[in-house]
Parts: C-alpha cells; sequence; structure tokens
C-alpha cells in the first residue's frame, strides 16, 4: 500500500504543492482523497527534495486542501489494451464512454512509450491509398510517414479528418489496417460529426476513438495524443496492424501545454509557448515509423489550425520540422466551393518518390504527377496574367493552360467529402485532364507513357 500524506501546502490552478514526501518519481500517478470521499487524480510534474508539485487531471475547484490527502500510486498513466478496442470509443483518459462493455486489458501500457531504437526503423516505402486524388496523386501518403494537415480556423478539416479515416487503406487484401482517431479539445458537436460518420459509414468497426472534448481539463488534452499513439503502438507492434493515426487538432494540444506552462511559471519562449515545445511535440510525431523485422506500422497524419492562417506560427513551424511534408488547405479554395480545398502547390510529401511507381501505384505516376505540377502552376500564372492584362495578353497555348487550371481545380482537387477515387481512376483522370493540352506540352513524361496513355481523339 502506497504512503498517504495529508501535507498538501498549496493549489494553484491545477497545480498542486505537496510536502514531506519521500520515495516519489517524476510523473507518478496519485490521487487526491477528500473528506467527503471523492477523488481526483494527478500526476507528479516535478520534485524538489521532499517536495512534490502535482498536476490535476481534474482541475482544484472546490478542493478543501486541509482535509484532503494524496496517494501516491507508484505507476505513470497507463492504458488498458487488448485486440476488441476495435469499434470503442474512449474519453482523453482512455476510459471507454460508449456503453459498451468494460475492456478486459491484455496489457497496461505506459502513454509515454518507449523510444524507437533509429537503427530499427525500416524505411518507408509502401503506398497508402486515401481516395483523395489531391494526396494520393499529387502529394503521396506512404505507410509509415508522418503527414501533417495544415488548416486555419473555419475551413473544412475536420470533414477530411473524417474522409482519411473512413477511406485510408492499404492495398492488398491480406493487410490488416486500423485506424486511432484522437479528437483534442473539440466542441461537442463536433464530437458527434465524428462518431456519427464513423458509424453510419461503418468505418467504426476498424477504428479506435479517443475524444477529448474542449469542456474537458486542459491536462487531459496533453494525455489523449499519447494514449492514441499508445494504442497504435500496440495494434501495430503486438497485433501486426498497418494503423494510421489521425489527431486533430495538434493546436489545442499546444494551448493546452502553454496553460501548464504559464502555471509553472516557466520561463515562455516564443509567442508564449514553452521553450520545450518542439522536443514535446517530436516525442509524439518520431512514434510513427516502421520497425525492420515487423509487420505492423504507424502512420501519422497530426491536424492543426494555423492562428491567423500563419504558417510560421510556431506549432506548424516546428511540426514541419520534425515532419515529412505538409497538406495544406487554402481559404481561397474553400471560398471558390472546392471540397476538399488542397492547395496541391505549397502542399509537399517528401517521400512520395518511395511509395509510387510500378509495382506500388503505376509506372507513369511519377511522370504524370510533376507534368500535373507543372501545368497547374502555369496555368494560375496565365490567369493573373489576364487579369492584369486581359485575355487579349495570352498565346493559344497559354488560353489552354487557364482552361487546364480551372478544369484541374473543378474535377481533380474538388471531388467532394463521400468520393472514394482508387489510385487508377486518380491517375486517368490526371490524363484526361493533360488532354486539354498539346502533346507537345507534355515535357516531363516520357514518350512511352503519351503513346499508352495520352487521350485518344474521339
Amino acid at each position: 500500500m502506497r504512503k498517504e500524506y495529508k501535507t498538501i501546502r498549496e493549489v494553484v490552478g491545477p497545480l498542486m504543492l505537496v510536502e514531506q514526501v519521500s520515495g516519489v518519481k517524476y510523473d507518478e500517478l496519485v490521487e487526491i482523497e477528500q473528506a467527503d470521499g471523492g477523488v481526483r487524480r494527478g500526476r507528479v510534474l516535478e520534485i524538489d527534495r521532499d517536495k512534490a508539485l502535482l498536476q490535476l487531471f481534474e482541475g482544484s475547484q472546490g478542493l478543501q486542501i486541509s482535509s484532503s490527502k494524496a496517494r501516491f500510486l507508484g505507476k505513470s498513466i497507463e492504458l488498458d489494451v487488448a485486440p476488441d478496442m476495435l469499434g470503442r470509443i474512449f474519453d482523453g483518459m482512455g476510459k471507454p464512454i460508449d456503453k459498451g462493455p468494460a475492456l478486459i486489458p491484455e496489457k497496461h501500457l505506459n502513454i509515454n512509450g518507449t523510444p524507437m531504437n533509429p537503427a530499427a526503423r525500416d524505411y518507408p516505402s509502401e503506398f497508402i491509398q486515401t481516395g483523395i486524388s489531391a494526396i494520393d496523386g499529387l502529394n503521396t501518403l506512404v505507410r509509415g510517414q508522418k503527414l501533417p494537415v495544415f488548416s486555419g480556423s473555419g475551413l473544412p478539416h475536420a470533414n477530411l479528418a473524417a474522409q482519411i479515416a473512413r477511406q485510408a487503406k492499404v492495398l492488398g487484401s491480406d493487410e490488416k489496417f486500423a485506424v486511432v482517431f484522437a479528437a483534442v479539445g473539440i466542441t461537442f458537436e463536433e464530437a458527434d460529426f465524428f462518431i456519427n460518420d464513423f458509424r453510419k459509414t461503418g468505418a467504426i468497426e476498424k477504428t479506435v476513438t479517443f475524444i477529448n472534448l474542449a469542456n474537458d481539463p486542459a491536462i487531459e488534452r496533453i494525455a489523449t495524443p499519447r494514449m492514441a499513439i499508445t494504442a497504435a503502438e500496440y495494434l501495430a507492434y503486438d497485433l501486426g496492424m498497418h494503423v494510421l493515426v489521425i489527431i486533430t487538432d495538434i493546436t489545442n494540444y499546444a494551448e493546452a501545454l502553454r496553460e501548464v506552462s504559464a502555471a509553472r511559471k516557466e520561463v515562455p519562449g516564443r509567442r508564449g509557448y514553452p521553450g520545450y515545445l518542439y522536443t514535446d511535440l517530436a516525442s509524439m510525431y518520431e512514434r510513427a515509423g516502421r520497425i525492420r523485422d515487423n509487420a505492423g506500422s504507424i502512420t501519422m497524419i497530426p491536424i492543426l489550425s494555423m492562428p491567423e492562417d500563419d504558417v510560421t506560427h510556431p506549432i506548424p513551424d516546428l511540426t514541419g520540422y520534425i515532419t515529412e511534408g505538409q497538406i495544406i488547405l487554402s481559404r481561397e479554395l474553400y471560398r471558390k466551393g472546392l471540397t476538399p480545398p488542397i492547395n496541391v502547390l505549397p502542399s509537399l510529401s517528401r517521400l512520395k518518390d518511395k511509395g509510387i511507381g510500378k509495382g506500388k501505384t503505376r509506372e507513369d505516376h511519377a511522370d504524370t504527377m510533376n507534368q500535373l505540377f507543372s501545368a497547374y502552376s502555369r496555368g494560375k500564372d496565365a490567369k493573373e496574367l489576364a487579369v492584369i492584362l486581359g485575355d487579349a495578353a495570352l498565346s493559344d497555348v497559354d488560353k489552354l493552360y487557364a482552361k487546364f487550371s480551372d478544369a484541374f481545380e473543378a474535377e481533380y482537387v474538388s471531388q467532394g467529402y463521400y468520393a472514394n477515387r482508387t489510385i487508377e481512376e486518380t491517375l486517368d483522370l490526371g490524363w484526361k485532364l493533360l488532354g486539354i493540352l498539346p502533346k507537345s506540352e507534355l515535357k516531363r513524361i516520357k514518350d512511352a507513357f503519351i503513346e499508352k496513355y495520352y487521350p485518344k481523339e474521339a
């Protein structure tokens, strides 16, 4: 039995100071029992000789410290895991909230995980099909990759997250695939949208869902993404599954980190975020990947809304350093009515070349991808020129590029949130659009591919 202490001295916001402690460890769980029998939970945040600083999960409102006692449990925050986690919905601390039967745990895992040996990492190289042309065709997601979505306030990243969770799969019928979905600091309406969407489409059967609401304690927000990644590690490395982890919204997580840092009176870094924001985000993101000689893998799509659409804000800025690319949602395309409003030109998947080509997607994928990027960019330039100088200033070829740009946005990028395109359909659509341009303009595609795939005139 762990020792109890009645030496609680001070409470400030979610923080509590307990004195005259011994044998207490960093990150250890603690229970605060009140005189009326009520129990609140927390964890050890800092130890200084015989003093322990605790972080309360439920906040300190109404807590009587004179009559409360602290009980240290001798373990860190753990998640109960079992194969029948799939199809279940949990709160931000890993407790089932779907009125289903109690989970019979196979293991209790520390949510901070264990570091992955860099020498044991395997290089991401297999294509994951999301069914979204702007991602599959141009910014391909590869198994084991970390590919964040940079959004803005009010943009439909929730719809995109739900679509990816519903549609994503590893090609090949023998592959066991699962989605771990973590919603961090979202509203009840958003949570309702995700749960109903997953249930309606049947996606919930292959999904483990963690929901942390905006009115839940900030401390819980810091645990929720780690709960999700711990569940993913169990599914991937113990059960040999390919797991896609989607976390929305990382900005809410970083805000919670800033709130706790301010309560601890730490020296703030950029924009008030703690100086260790980079290492903290890295400790989550770097848990994605593949391990050599293990069938499982973890692919991660963190979604974050950039404050004031500022890509240089510390959260997207630091995320960009740690991850392998980014998918950027555009307010301009959203206003035009494109769904999803993915701006393909500044978006980037650094590992796309490793997951495409013959035997993975199709032999012509790399060439058509480069040609589509080039043609869309030139088409946008031509349209800008027409705005300044009028259509008369454009050459006949420039007019074709401008036409291509409009068709590309309307047909290729904008596909709706329920259209699930195979990679063949995406590539064929790319060729159909390239058919707007004369063959002589397709300078980035091998002649053999033009001969084979260029649309034949009716």
